[in-house]
């Protein structure tokens, strides 16, 4: 079901908790949400729509992604960038540290673990929604 995007940045800064097999629907809900948005937006944290849990979904080429509970466990190649965001208004972009290689893990639909390395903008995209997730707003 597709949900509307949450701009209260009081909601947005608190941090997830660890999502659970109940929380698919969740993962369901925020991967409509983000092909709906697609023409505007690469990556969606469920906390934009409203659920603080660790749930987020990165568009990989023709794919949106889920991952469940994603850490980041190393990081590479800091550079410094602009970044948007859907659920900011009135403002465009803000400056932001990124890595360039990143290494994330995390759990699929099924529940199972996968450690995953990403380059440049997979990468960038990932650590924002990963952001979200701990409550920090670009």
């Amino acid at each position: 079901m597709i949900k509307s995007v949450i701009h209260d940045q009081q909601i947005l800064s608190q941090t997830s908790i660890p999502a659970t097999k109940q929380d698919l629907s969740v993962a369901m809900d925020l991967m409509d949400t983000l092909k709906a948005n697609s023409e505007r937006c690469v990556g969606m944290a469920a906390n934009m729509i409203g659920v603080h849990k660790r749930i987020i979904v990165v568009t990989m080429g023709m794919m949106n992604v889920p991952m469940i509970n994603p850490v980041i466990l190393k990081k590479g190649n800091p550079y410094t960038t602009e970044e948007g965001c859907l659920s900011l208004t009135g403002e465009r972009e803000r400056s932001t540290t990124r890595y360039d290689e990143i290494e994330v893990q995390y759990l699929d639909l099924e529940f199972k673990k996968h450690t995953q390395k990403f380059k440049e903008f997979i990468a960038q995209i990932v650590q924002h929604e990963v952001d979200h997730c701990d409550g920090i707003i670009i």
